[in-house]
Parts: structure tokens; C-alpha cells; sequence
């Protein structure tokens, strides 16, 4: 499993949101590029050279969530400059948008509302860039939410899972809306339940508050889940990078 620190941009600024409100932000950095800079540094200093390799800032354009526009792509090539590997969420929303993430220098791109409202443009992605397409599915009470989370689908996120497994996502990240920002600890049980219907790898998503979640989240493991995002209790101070990996590797 491995830990992917979160940098969120809106309006320029890395922010966090608590439960996707946009008017419960708090800003924690004013250059999004330095930041993931720091976590992708942290990483390098406490992963092993081929761990290393595998390691990628989750990176989310909440504006783009928001309007369906990419607005984060001067930010995607200064991160591409500096050498850290990152995937991009929000506001991905067509072939021509993905084409210029990738060519910002994005590892995997992100679709969650544009996988569900446009299956076609979601199979078509997969065709085009095997194994850098990933769906996310962000839920609130076990439902499919799009558009930022403000709007609800009513659709269980296990059906929306099976269905973009289909379409040849190659992963899915399962964020529980009511968890994100929290720091209560993730919700488990679903994210499992997804994994289970599933033959993808899971990332787990939203609440992570301490090393025992984190320590917690090694259960999930055998289901398929091998990557857990962590955003607000690393900018608050709850552990550092170092400690987070270190509590993933106790035992092993």
C-alpha cells in the first residue's frame, strides 16, 4: 500500500475543503506547486528507490470540478518541470481536455462525473491511454455524487464500480464525501465493499485522521486496496509523510 499525499488547488491556492463544501475551505499554502514539491520531497526521503517510482501527488482542481473546465494546467506543467509524478481530477470532462493534461505531464487522469454522464467518452479514454485512466467515485451514503459533489445520483457506488471496470478504468478512488475533511477516519466498509466487486486496484479516500487509520487501512489490503490519500492531517500536523509510511510498512 502506499500513501499519496493530496494537494487541492482552487482559485490558485491549495486548499481543503470539509465534506466537499466550498464555503468550509481553509487555505494552506499560496503556491500549490511548492507544496506538492514538499510532499513529493518527504516521499523521496523515506521511500526506497523502487518504491519511489511508484509514488504520485493526488492532485485536484476544484474549480475544474466546479465548472467542468481544466483550470489547473500552468500548475501541471511547472509539477511535470520539477520531476513529480501526479494524477489530475476535476474538471476533466472531454478527449481533447485529457490529451492536454497528459501532455502537461499527468501519470493517470481522473474522470468521476464525466465517467458517469458520458460512458462512451470514459471507454473511449481507456482505449486511447491504457492504464492512465482512473474513475473516481466519490459517494455520499454509499451514492454516486457528481459535479464537485453537489449534485447526487442515487446510484450505489458498487454498481457505478462494476460498470467503469468494465469501460477499462484501470483503478478506481473511492472517496466518502462525509468522511473528506473530517478527520474521523475513513469509511472502511464501503471502500471494501467496492473492492470487493471489483478486480481493479482501490484507492482509499477521505477522512484519514491519525496512524491508526492508516494502520487500519492495511486490512483492506488483500481486497485490492494499495493506495490510501491523505490531505488535511498532513497540513495540520496529526504525522508527518515519513511517519505515514512507516506505519504502512509496521509488520511487513
Amino acid at each position: 500500500m502506499r500513501i499519496v499525499p493530496a494537494v487541492d488547488i482552487r482559485g490558485g491556492l491549495c486548499v481543503n475543503l470539509v465534506q466537499g463544501d466550498y464555503c468550509q475551505e481553509t487555505v494552506f499554502s499560496e503556491d500549490p506547486v511548492e507544496q506538492a514539491r514538499a510532499w513529493w520531497d518527504a516521499l523521496g526521503q523515506c521511500l526506497s528507490s523502487e518504491e519511489y517510482q511508484d509514488a504520485v501527488i493526488h492532485i485536484v482542481d476544484l474549480d475544474g470540478a466546479k465548472t467542468g473546465v481544466c483550470c489547473v494546467l500552468p500548475q501541471l506543467i511547472a509539477l511535470a518541470h520539477h520531476g513529480i509524478c501526479f494524477e489530475l481530477g476535476g474538471g476533466l470532462r472531454s478527449l481533447d481536455t485529457l490529451e492536454a493534461v497528459f501532455k502537461a505531464g499527468a501519470s493517470r487522469a481522473i474522470l468521476g462525473t464525466a465517467a458517469y454522464r458520458d460512458p462512451e467518452l470514459l471507454r473511449e479514454a481507456c482505449r486511447r491511454w491504457p492504464g492512465r485512466i482512473v474513475a473516481g467515485i466519490d459517494a455520499r451514503g454509499g451514492c454516486v455524487s457528481l459535479n464537485g459533489w453537489l449534485e447526487n445520483t442515487g446510484e450505489e457506488a458498487v454498481d457505478f464500480a462494476r460498470t467503469v471496470e468494465k469501460a477499462g478504468a484501470a483503478r478506481i478512488i473511492y472517496t466518502d464525501i462525509l468522511s473528506d475533511g473530517m478527520l474521523n477516519g475513513p469509511n472502511y466498509d464501503t471502500t471494501a465493499d467496492v473492492a470487493r466487486n471489483v478486480s481493479i486496484p482501490v484507492t482509499i479516500s477521505g477522512g484519514v485522521s491519525s496512524l491508526d487509520d492508516i494502520r487500519n487501512s492495511r486490512a483492506l489490503a488483500p481486497l485490492g486496496v494499495d493506495e490510501i490519500i491523505i490531505g488535511r492531517a498532513l497540513y495540520v500536523g496529526h504525522f508527518t509523510v515519513s511517519q505515514a509510511v512507516a506505519a504502512l510498512k509496521e509488520g511487513s
